[in-house]
């Protein structure tokens, strides 16, 4: 086929495009502006554009697809001349739809966890030698890219995500795939600028759970009360699968988890993650992995890139990284880390950088997040405020949401990044949670404290 890009240097699209360059389709794009690690990857298979743009002319009816980015706009010179055309234009999750209708398709869906539990079980199989499709939003140890398509594979599996499909098609990605195995891991409100009531929000995991193809299976987190109404209610699935959190217990800051054998050391940690696992195995079964060799192989889960990542690690010190952003996740996260090390001194910093967490009426969601911390600190950007229109919001607006009287907040990525450098970190573990940079921190300066 003859595929064209529009917006191709996004994590997601060109990931999608070297898939379908290794399947063997002819591939272009575009962009206005690439960055790494997209550049260089695409470079590397002859896919970068050769200047950055958007070039109608590269638009023409010989053209099989071409599949929209969310980063382009409504108006996009590109877009326009396909729709002149008549072309077929695809989202993101609609082309994986397409190459995905003749598999057995299972998709994990949920405001948190998602990519953690995608990565579980796609380190089983490849730990099993059970070749998958796949498309996950994390970079997995043991896999070149983010997406697999093949025409042989039986099962595709897909790391549902709640947000849009493209500028012309607003419906949620996952509303799309019509999984035959699917999960839910839980919910809490997010992306607040399309949906902006909680209520609404919640609405899109009712639609989800109607598009399971019939027949199929419904695996969820019945310890979420929310998700737990939802699958209860749901009239597709044929079967229902609910999971909870499994026995453990923590030692000399090892978890342990409880299986049939006895109680099995596990790299991953936190009541989050051992969530995440229960789910996991459940769909792991219904793949055709029995519960023996599910505990072989997760033992050997280091965990999703970015999440709850540990980056440095001396006799007295540790600093993990983690993706966490959202209320719910932060919170989950802050107090697994706390769990997992209780005679430490937990350092939590945290920024701000989403639309939803930069918008003043939604700061109230993270009323508690970052108690377990012994010390707390929160970075954000005004400018990054201004630049997404909200209306501005103060450090006292940000200490009233989270509760903490002596939270340390910063707007100056200078002052903070001293005031981090002057913490001691003896008898510590330092917390670093963020989907942005802190204004430009290089970890590799806090690794080197170690």
């Amino acid at each position: 086929m003859r595929i064209h890009f529009i917006a191709i240097g996004g994590s997601a699209m060109h990931n999608l495009a070297l898939a379908l360059h290794h399947k063997g389709d002819q591939i272009t794009g575009s962009d206005d502006a690439i960055f790494e690690p997209s550049k260089s990857r695409l470079e590397k298979f002859g896919l970068l554009p050769q200047e950055f743009g958007w070039f109608p002319e590269k638009i023409d009816k010989n053209l099989d697809a071409v599949i929209l980015g969310m980063h382009a706009k409504k108006d996009n010179p590109e877009l326009l001349k396909a729709q002149e055309l008549n072309l077929k234009i695809y989202s993101y999750p609609e082309f994986l739809y397409e190459q995905a209708k003749q598999k057995t398709r299972v998709v994990i869906g949920g405001s948190h966890g998602k990519t953690t539990i995608t990565s579980m079980i796609l380190h089983v199989m490849h730990y099993h030698g059970k070749a998958v499709d796949y498309m996950v939003g994390a970079q997995l140890e043991g896999f070149d890219t983010m997406v697999h398509l093949t025409h042989e594979n039986d099962f595709i599996v897909l790391e549902g995500d709640e947000y849009l499909s493209s500028p012309i098609d607003r419906r949620p990605k996952f509303h799309l795939y019509k999984p035959n195995i699917a999960l839910i891991s839980g919910i809490a409100w997010d992306h607040i600028n399309v949906f902006p009531t909680y209520e609404n929000y919640v609405e899109q995991f009712e639609i989800f759970a109607e598009e399971i193809s019939n027949g199929g299976i419904l695996v969820y987190n019945e310890e979420d009360a929310q998700v737990k109404r939802i699958a209860e209610a749901a009239t597709k699935p044929t079967r229902k699968h609910g999971y909870v959190i499994p026995n453990f217990q923590v030692e000399d800051g090892v978890t342990l988890l409880e299986t049939p054998d006895g109680f099995m050391p596990v790299d991953i940690f936190g009541r989050h993650n051992l969530s995440n696992l229960a789910g996991a195995k459940w769909i792991c079964q219904h793949m055709g992995v029995d519960e023996e060799d599910f505990y072989e192989a997760i033992a050997t889960f280091k965990g999703a890139s970015k999440r709850l990542e540990k980056i440095a690690e001396n006799k007295s010190s540790l600093i993990y990284k983690d993706f966490a952003h959202s209320p719910s996740k932060v919170a989950a996260t802050t107090a697994a880390v706390k769990e997992q090390y209780p005679n430490r001194r937990l350092i939590a910093c945290l920024e701000l950088h989403t639309f939803s967490s930069l918008t003043p009426q939604f700061l109230a969601q993270y009323k508690n997040a970052l108690n377990p911390a012994d010390i707390a600190m929160v970075f954000y950007s005004p400018g990054a405020v201004a630049l997404k229109k909200l209306d501005p919001i103060s450090k006292e607006d940000i200490k009233t949401a989270f509760g903490r009287d002596d939270l340390q907040v910063f707007t100056d990525p200078t002052q903070f990044k001293s005031q981090l450098f002057k913490e001691k970190l003896d008898d510590a573990v330092l917390l670093m949670m963020s989907s942005g940079n802190y204004g430009g921190l290089d970890l590799t300066e806090l690794k080197n404290l170690l």
